[in-house]
């Protein structure tokens, strides 16, 4: 069953996913994270991996979720 939402919402969600793709790569960014840092990355990517799997996107540019998801998972392994 796909989810039913309006053309704003996707606009909405998107903009949403893509403030957690810069909280990421700005604490990718620095050299050692604290464990309250790694936890930030981890509650990110785990959002990231949840938009990416909606099925509602149209031409979205979802690479750079995908991308932050691979870079948080790097970072925090």
């Amino acid at each position: 069953m796909s989810d039913t939402i309006t053309t704003e919402e996707i606009a909405q969600n998107y903009s949403a996913a893509g403030d957690s793709v810069t909280l990421i790569n700005a604490l990718v960014a620095i050299e050692t994270l604290t464990d309250e840092q790694k936890n930030t990355v981890s509650r990110n990517v785990q959002h990231l991996e949840i938009m990416v799997a909606k099925d509602y996107w149209t031409s979205e540019d979802l690479a750079p979720f995908n991308s932050s998801i691979a870079a948080g998972k790097a970072k925090i392994a």
